[in-house]
This record gives structure tokens, sequence and C-alpha cells, in this order.
């Protein structure tokens, strides 16, 4: 039985949106919280889910500040979901590198808001749900560039990884042959 994937990953997109900055919760989540926000966002899409320790390694790597009293705001929330997705596509390494970057052009909420933004672009676009990429925000940086080109990068390994989740789903409803 055939599946139409495109199809069927356009069904996981539509719709999606990711809180922008201002919807973060801020009041401070202590870990356990945070990985549980994360998963409800990020697990929809097919992305592996986040992990106490991921996190932990992500503050002891510096990629993210460490939590206050042990409880995480809205920024370290911010930079844990595009860490989510980026981590696919990008070492830490170069995902702190591009975080370096944008704190030296943008605040942390408009970066944030612009990856977002993105990231929707491009999942609708991979997924056939519009013809067109739209154009985001009123400047052309090089750091807008590198994101846009990272955010295009995810949204095919998306579609990739719902693409095999379907053929093996398919492959177990198979019968069995006598």
């Amino acid at each position: 039985m055939k599946y139409d994937v495109k199809a069927l990953f356009a069904d996981k997109v539509q719709g999606f949106r990711l809180p922008r900055y201002r919807e973060l919760p801020n009041m401070g989540l202590y870990l356990e919280q945070v990985t549980k926000y994360i998963n409800g966002l990020i697990l929809p899409l097919g992305c592996p889910e986040i992990t106490s320790s991921m996190v932990s390694n992500y503050v002891k790597k510096g990629v993210i500040a460490p939590p206050v009293k042990k409880q995480y705001d809205a920024e370290q929330i911010a930079y844990l979901i595009a860490i989510s997705f980026i981590k696919s596509v990008l070492s830490l390494e170069n995902i702190t590198q591009l975080f370096t970057m944008q704190k030296e052009t943008y605040g942390s909420e408009t970066a944030f808001n612009y990856f977002c933004s993105e990231l929707e672009n491009m999942l609708a676009y991979t997924s056939g749900l519009k013809d067109t990429v739209d154009e985001i925000g009123a400047s052309n940086t090089e750091v807008k560039s590198m994101l846009r080109s990272t955010m295009m990068a995810v949204s095919h390994i998306l579609f990739i990884a719902n693409c095999f989740s379907v053929l093996n789903e398919t492959e177990t409803e198979k019968p069995m042959q006598p």
C-alpha cells in the first residue's frame, strides 16, 4: 500500500506554530518542566525528544546560560527550543557560534521570533503547503541568511524522517506471507 508521504507530512505541518518569545513561560521552570514543555512542541513534528541530561550538557558546555535557583527563564527556553531543531543539522560548536553571531546582531526576542517564522516558513514550503518561500523581516543579514539555510536543512531532515517513519509503519502493517 502506498501513502502520499508529502501529504501526511503536510498534515503534521498544517497549523503548526511555535510560541513566540513573549508567549514562552517566564516564571521559571524546573528542568523536568522545561523538557516536558519543549517535547510537547517538537514531538508532533517527529523531532527526537530533548532529555534532562541533554539540557544539563548544553549548560555544562556553555551553549545556554545556567539556570538560576534551578529554574529556566524564557531566554533559556527559547535557546533550548532552537537547539532541539537545529541539532539535527549543526554541531553544538556551530550552534554556539550561530547563537553568538545572533547575539551580536539581534536581541533574544527578535532572534527567536525570526527562528520561529523561518522554521514555519520552510516547513510549509517543504511540505507543499505553499509554493514559495516568504521573505522574513526587513533586512537581509549574514546571520539571517545562515538561519534561513539552517531552517531549510531542518525542514528537509524532518520531511525525510517523516517519510521513513511512514514507510516503516507500512512495512509493519503488511500481512505475513505464508
